[in-house]
This record gives C-alpha cells, structure tokens and sequence, in this order.
C-alpha cells in the first residue's frame, strides 16, 4: 500500500510530467517512469501501465479534431511500431519476472540517451527519407513502448527531420502515441498483467493530465522554449542517471 505522501508524490510527477509532454511534445512517460522511479513510489511495470492510459487521455484532449495525417506514411508506422509494441511487451514480461534490476537498468540507460536526444539538433532533410528507415525508427519506438509505454523519442527525432508540415508531424505521433498505447494495454489485459493498483493510479492521474492540459492549450507558459527544453533535459537526466546508479548497486 502506498502512503498519503507517496500519493501526493505520484501526483506531483504526473505534474511535472504532463507539462514537459505539452511542452516538448515527448518527455511525459520518460519522466514519469524516471520521477517516479528516482523515488522509489510504485514499480516501474505499474507505472508504466499507468502511462499508457494517460497517453490515449491526452490524445483525446490534444485531438478534438480530424487529424492532418500522411495516410500511406502512417500506415507504415503504425504497421511496423504495433510489430515493435508486441515484442516489447513480451520482453517486458520476461524481464519484469525474473531481472526487475536489469529492467530498471535499461530504463535509466534509456532516459539518459534520450535526455541528450532532447537537446541534440538533427540536421533537416531535403527529402523524404526511405521506408526501410521510417520502419527501423518505427520499429524502435514501438519496442520502446511495449517496455516502457515511452514511444517517443526515436520517432520523435525521425520525423522533425523530414520535409513534412509540423501540423502533420504533430498530429501522426499523437495517432501513433495513442494506437501503440491501445494495443499495449489490450495485450496486457488480456494477459492479466494490468493490475489493480495500475487502475486506482489511473484513476487519480486522469483528473490531473486533463486539467494541466486543457490549462496550457489556452494559457502556454510564458518561457522561452530553450530554458524549457533545458529543464525537462535536466530533469530527464538526473532520473535516468539515478535510476542507473540504483540498479548498478542493486546487481
């Protein structure tokens, strides 16, 4: 059982998490998986869970309208990010059973490459890069949120650099996000690996991730993006190295 401040803890990191997601477009379930990790409030399987129902929650905030998609590029990534989902929920079910240390390991390891990942600048390209490469990323991303429920940055980082309108890139990760999201909890529930403390987590969080929101699509922060993109790469890092440090002493 969680105490009163583990519950307000585990609230303040959603927090925190919610306003990087709306503000550097990827951060929330590395950071809430990070935060929480760092403090040691909940199992990172649980929070993970957690993760993926506040992802389809801010879906639906973000998109109250038809989307602007690439329905031919879209259906290659979801193709071959669902492929990635598949296995990495297998994957997490074997390390979640028998190396819980490893697992907390490569989520640390993860987080802190994708803490530099944060504030590295990609170079923009003429064109349109090939499909074997939108399915490696695509393939990563879902692997990543299988394990995880942190699709983000490899597809993040793939598709800021192509010549697309920024509407459309927004809006296919936000429909990426959220079907990879689905699917993750559809294969965990039919498993019986979503548990109850996953749901009443769920459920004091939604409340959360739809107020900070909404708040922020009518009143966006007023600092400047650099400053914002620095202190999420902070944070994102100080949670990942924690994370490592902890389980490199645990092994």
């Amino acid at each position: 059982m969680m105490s009163v401040s583990a519950h307000l803890g585990f609230l303040f990191c959603v927090a925190v998490a919610t306003f990087a997601q709306n503000t550097t477009g990827f951060a929330f379930g590395l950071l809430l998986l990070g935060l929480t990790g760092l403090l040691q409030l909940a199992p990172v399987e649980t929070v993970a869970n957690v993760s993926s129902v506040l992802t389809l929650v801010n879906a639906f905030v973000m998109l109250r309208r038809r989307p602007d998609l690439a329905p031919k590029l879209l259906a290659l990534i979801l193709l071959c990010s669902l492929l990635g989902v598949a296995a990495g929920v297998e994957l997490l079910g074997l390390l979640g059973t028998h190396e819980r240390d490893l697992l907390q390991l490569l989520l640390g390891s993860t987080i802190v490459l994708c803490s530099f990942l944060l504030v590295v600048r990609s170079r923009h390209l003429q064109r349109l890069s090939g499909w074997t490469s939108f399915s490696c990323f695509a393939g990563l991303s879902g692997v990543m949120g299988g394990l995880f429920s942190s699709a983000g940055p490899p597809l993040v980082y793939q598709l800021y650099r192509q010549p697309l309108p920024t509407n459309v890139v927004r809006d296919t990760l936000i429909v990426v996000f959220a079907v990879n999201a689905l699917m993750r909890l559809i294969l965990l529930t039919s498993t019986g690996r979503f548990d109850l403390q996953s749901g009443y987590l769920t459920l004091e969080a939604v409340p959360v991730v739809f107020a900070l929101t909404w708040y922020m699509r009518r009143r966006p922060p007023a600092i400047a993006p650099k400053i914002l993109k620095y202190g999420v790469f902070a944070l994102l890092l100080l949670a990942g190295a924690s994370l490592v440090g902890q389980a490199l002493l645990a092994l």
